[in-house]
């Protein structure tokens, strides 16, 4: 049996689950659905949700659709966090509207336009927060965000999570050739 798989799902105060096709999951901070797949039944029981198999067929899937059920609750009702920072000398970023300009050391200043259902806070001029209902947009957009100038190795200047720990190159030595 699926560890993940059989956990219950608490249903926190205020959260609408309507179950079909799909695990339609409503709450404060918005609606996700998440898709159930054949083979795979979810239930709701006393206040929890329950992510049952129908044979051991099923097992990865199981466990998939608990996690998205379980994340889809957690979305709606507290929400996703992912925060970034920004090292280096100019780099910053602005934000007008629903899009984030970024400074980065290139020529050109970086627009970056959030998709729908995230939101974004600059503090600072080089602390970005990130929050959303969906933990994988929130997380994918992060990481847009940190591919448009990835932490360098040996000065670690660009974009990095908050929580990441860098590991610093030692560069070269002048010694010569002799």
């Amino acid at each position: 049996m699926s560890r993940i798989g059989k956990k219950p799902i608490p249903i926190p105060q205020g959260v609408k689950v309507s179950i079909g096709r799909e695990v339609v999951v409503e709450g404060p901070k918005g609606r996700l659905t998440v898709p159930v797949p054949q083979g795979i039944r979810v239930e709701q029981r006393d206040g929890h949700l329950v992510v049952e198999r129908d044979d051991d067929r099923y097992a990865a899937l199981h466990g998939l659709t608990r996690a998205l059920a379980a994340n889809a609750v957690e979305g709606v009702s507290k929400g996703f966090v992912r925060e970034l920072d920004i090292v280096g000398i100019g780099y910053r970023a602005e934000q007008k509207g629903r899009v984030l300009i970024l400074n980065l050391g290139y020529s050109h200043p970086i627009e970056f336009v959030l998709p729908q259902g995230v939101e974004a806070r600059v503090d600072k001029m080089t602390h970005i927060v990130i929050s959303g209902a969906d933990k994988q947009l929130v997380g994918q957009v992060a990481a847009n965000l940190r591919a448009l100038r990835p932490p360098d190795p040996y000065k670690n200047k660009g974009i990095r999570y908050s929580d990441e720990k860098l590991r610093k190159k030692v560069g070269k030595t002048g010694a010569g050739g002799k």
